[in-house]
């Protein structure tokens, strides 16, 4: 067994209909850019039925349309924030917990043990984070349930340096089930982070279940300037 293999991101997401939410993080083959990037998917109405939309400091996400809203205290939320040279990227308004421990120069592993995975038993959906610095290093956590019952919490971290190709890749769930879908197992996984923004937001999006996915963010910046691009993909305009 080879624990250092790097896998293919296109393959790994083609071969799953249901990761979930997923977070990759990492660095371009050149060395010169931090790559973030985070994807949503669903299978009821109310999940399928969400944007991304930009803001000044990142991304959040509303509802594609308002009639249809029942439930909007998992589905809507700032997945993405600036961290002065650096980005927080999560699945859940642990993002605002995140920045707003961080503004008080407190860790990101003490703010997020103050959260839990999410009350939606009795699949208990972990709360995935990434944390990107400014020289493309990244941090990564899952908080999930420690019991069926969702009556403990157990708490994960990882740190990475920046290494030229290499990402990680977090997802909420193993694959797609019913009527529990199987939480996310182990370590991130190790993939290849290649090509420029446009083929690796083009990657990610054609390689997504279609009738699941929903919306992709991507933002490469360049690690000597801090300037940066980004895309925002959304299944409906």
């Amino acid at each position: 067994m080879n624990v250092y293999q790097i896998g293919n991101l296109a393959e790994k997401l083609s071969t799953n209909t249901y990761p979930g939410r997923g977070i990759v993080l990492g660095v371009s083959a050149d060395g010169k850019t931090a790559v973030a990037a985070y994807f949503i998917m669903g299978r009821s109405v109310n999940s399928r039925n969400r944007v991304f939309v930009q803001e000044p400091d990142g991304i959040r996400t509303e509802a594609h349309d308002p009639s249809l809203m029942k439930d909007p205290h998992l589905i809507i939320y700032h997945p993405v924030r600036q961290l002065g040279k650096g980005l927080i990227v999560t699945n859940g308004d642990q993002t605002d917990t995140i920045w707003e421990f961080a503004a008080r120069g407190e860790s990101w592993e003490a703010a997020l043990r103050t959260r839990m995975f999410e009350d939606d038993g009795p699949n208990w959906t972990p709360r995935i984070s990434g944390i990107q610095a400014g020289d493309g290093s990244y941090k990564m956590s899952i908080l999930k349930a420690a019991d069926p019952e969702g009556k403990g919490c157990a708490r994960y971290f990882w740190e990475y340096p920046a290494v030229a190709g290499l990402g990680h890749f977090l997802h909420t769930y193993v694959c797609d089930g019913n009527p529990v879908i199987p939480t996310f197992q182990g370590e991130p996984e190790r993939v290849a982070i290649e090509g420029d923004i446009d083929s690796f937001t083009e990657m990610l999006w054609n390689n997504l279940n279609e009738a699941n996915k929903i919306s992709l963010f991507v933002r490469y910046t360049d690690i000597a300037t801090g300037e940066f691009q980004q895309r925002i993909i959304n299944k409906h305009c």
